[in-house]
């Protein structure tokens, strides 16, 4: 199975048999993981020893997963109202959202590290397909500018988030607790993500 290349695999739903591209992208990584995209790319992230086999498996085991959720992600484009911005109305637009990124993730990171502990050295600003935001082991607190279309306590939820793991390299149950002490409501706000996350677009 080829790595960083598009493969595919092929599900029977509703009897209709959908033949479904992915990218299969091996790494460092310790676990594997499976994301789909708000353009509804298919992305499958495995450790590095990881074996065709292993990863057959996982396919398998997550098909219903895998294509409710492509499904899903199709009609969510449907629904999006069309834009009448040019492409270049649209690039300068993004731009205007990105510099403004720039100067608020900062001041609300340094806002929350008050109560959230932990030591970030850098702020990034991303156009990420899959993430709202990551937390580098080296201490780099990643962003998507994307997140300046969203209400400002959605916001405030994902810089929470991702400086929580400053302390914790993971989603267990201690950092969840960590999370909830900073920002009680964050149940809601992760499911406002999920819901309207793909919304946010220009």
């Amino acid at each position: 199975m080829k790595d960083n290349t598009e493969n595919h695999i092929r599900i029977q739903y509703q009897s209709k048999l959908y033949d479904l591209p992915y990218t299969l992208i091996r790494s460092n990584r310790k676990s594997c993981s499976i994301s789909i995209s708000p353009d509804a790319q298919i992305t499958l992230r495995v450790p590095m020893r990881t074996t065709d086999k292993e990863i057959q498996h996982l396919l398998i085991e997550k098909r219903l997963w895998i294509i409710t959720k492509y499904l899903e992600t199709l009609k969510h484009q449907q629904e999006l109202p069309v834009s009448d911005l040019t492409d270049t109305q649209r690039a300068a637009l993004e731009q205007r959202y990105v510099n403004a990124a720039k100067e608020y993730f900062p001041k609300r990171a340094a806002y929350y590290q008050q109560y959230t502990g932990g030591v970030y050295h850098r702020i990034s600003i991303r156009d990420q397909k899959t993430r709202w935001g990551s937390c580098s082991a080296r201490g780099t607190l990643s962003f998507n500018w994307r997140l300046m279309l969203a209400p400002p306590a959605i916001l405030d939820y994902v810089v929470v988030h991702e400086l929580c793991h400053l302390t914790h390299m993971n989603h267990s149950a201690a950092f969840w607790q960590k999370v909830e002490s900073v920002y009680p409501d964050y149940r809601a706000a992760r499911k406002w993500l999920k819901d309207h996350g793909h919304e946010l677009v220009l």
